[in-house]
């Protein structure tokens, strides 16, 4: 939100008032130009042509529209009209590894492609004025924040040309019953309604440890292997990292790529795992060889359901 918004739409800061139509004016133009932008730095680092993306994965909680913003981004990028679009919208916190985890399966059954995965998000969809009578929604303007983010996912690197970042290596996503209003969003006349329970990081501090003994077993590792591993986490608050880093005794720098992600850009949703990512290759690239570390590792994301979404890893920095 800003000055400029209100004062060209100022109903925005009045409770009551219909402004739905208002938002998503704002937020579906946004949102792709951020996507744009975020995706012609991710391509221009990947070092090939952008006529080389053959699929794109689009992931928003943003904006609602028909045609999506898939097809505003793919025509904003220049993509060839036979590139084939996946879109999901509304996964929330979780849909940035959501997406990993479409992509790595498209790319692994389409040999030869190259996936574009795209995220855009923006807290306009559900600001709201302040009000003495919901003094926690502070705490929301305070955590959330807007952004992009882009990667390119795809199998056989060609030499030279390609530097692979990561291996996606398994990758698994599951609900955990009865939880499905401890994250609750509605779409309303005034815009997208959040709530989130207090008992969301007890929620999944108590689930954490079985859904990461599913991933790492695939590699042969165990929970004595945890503070050799990197961990990649959707940091949707300090509570959760808290609380992960307790159960799962991680040293405290395990997290700093999702503390630094947080305290940089706050919960950007879908984009989080993207900055988390990036952090993450920058800290391998300052450690020393020979460190006690494995190159294998978990990223990590929690959404609505409450879903839990996990990729067991490879990280090829290192």
């Amino acid at each position: 939100m800003s000055d400029e918004i209100l004062n060209k739409y100022p109903e925005l800061a009045i409770e009551g008032i219909p402004t739905i139509k208002q938002r998503l004016d704002i937020c579906n133009d946004a949102v792709t130009q951020m996507a744009i932008g975020a995706s012609r730095a991710c391509i221009k680092k990947w070092g090939r042509s952008v006529s080389d993306i053959t699929h794109m994965v689009y992931v928003s909680s943003s904006e609602a529209r028909l045609p999506g913003g898939d097809l505003y981004l793919a025509g904003g990028l220049g993509l060839s009209p036979e590139t084939q679009r996946v879109m999901l919208y509304f996964s929330g916190c979780s849909g940035g590894v959501a997406g990993l985890r479409v992509a790595k399966d498209i790319a692994e059954n389409n040999p030869g492609s190259r996936v574009l995965l795209a995220t855009s998000e923006t807290t306009i969809i559900g600001f709201k004025p302040p009000s003495v009578d919901r003094p926690y929604d502070l705490v929301g303007v305070a955590l959330f924040g807007d952004g992009a983010g882009a990667m390119v996912i795809g199998t056989d690197p060609v030499p030279v040309t390609e530097s692979p970042l990561f291996e996606l290596h398994t990758a698994i996503q599951n609900f955990l019953p009865n939880t499905e209003k401890t994250i609750d969003g509605r779409l309303t006349e005034e815009g997208i309604s959040f709530k989130l329970a207090r008992e969301l990081p007890q929620i999944i501090e108590d689930n954490i440890e079985g859904f990461c003994h599913k991933l790492i077993g695939v590699a042969g590792l165990t929970d004595k292997d945890y503070n050799k591993m990197f961990w990649a986490v959707h940091p949707g608050g300090p509570a959760i990292l808290n609380r992960m880093e307790k159960r799962l005794d991680l040293l405290p720098d395990k997290l700093n790529a999702s503390r630094r992600a947080l305290m940089d850009y706050g919960n950007a949703s879908s984009n989080t795992i993207v900055y988390v990512l990036e952090y993450m290759i920058e800290e391998s690239r300052k450690m020393k060889a020979g460190a006690a570390n494995c190159d294998w590792g978990l990223i990590l994301a929690f959404g609505p359901g409450i879903t839990f979404e996990g990729i067991l890893a490879r990280n090829l920095t290192i």
